[in-house]
């Protein structure tokens, strides 16, 4: 039986033969646009999914402790939003399948960019 590291680095193993590090991906101009437009949008899907919660947590707030409760919340979405949502070129493509992972993002969303990138994508959102 493998432990748990050792079917962890067979896994990794298997995901990245025969596919370029993420830091040796070139990003054309036209790839950067796409980029670029598939990540604010889905950004602005999370945001919206915030407000609208923000919204509805405010208009339950009957003490001053569930204010501080709210915004304890909202600290919290800012900082998993923030480690989320990293547009350096060198992990994008980890960052767009995360956000294709969760639904935020559709292969659609990303049409435009090169097949070894979405390749990439495609196989990282998968584990």
């Amino acid at each position: 039986m493998l432990s748990r590291s050792s079917w962890n680095s067979r896994l990794v193993e298997s995901f990245v033969q025969g596919v370029k590090p993420m830091y040796d991906l070139k990003w054309s101009q036209n790839e950067k646009t796409v980029a670029r437009r598939a990540f604010h949008m889905a950004l602005g899907r999370e945001l919206e999914n915030v407000i609208l919660e923000a919204k509805s947590r405010a208009a339950k707030i009957d003490e001053p402790s569930e204010l501080w409760d709210l915004e304890s919340w909202l600290t919290k979405r800012r900082r998993e939003i923030d480690k989320k949502y990293d547009y350096r070129y060198s992990v994008l493509p980890l960052v767009f399948a995360h956000l294709l992972r969760e639904g935020r993002l559709t292969e659609d969303d990303l049409h435009g960019l090169g097949q070894e990138k979405l390749d990439f994508i495609r196989r990282a959102s998968a584990i």
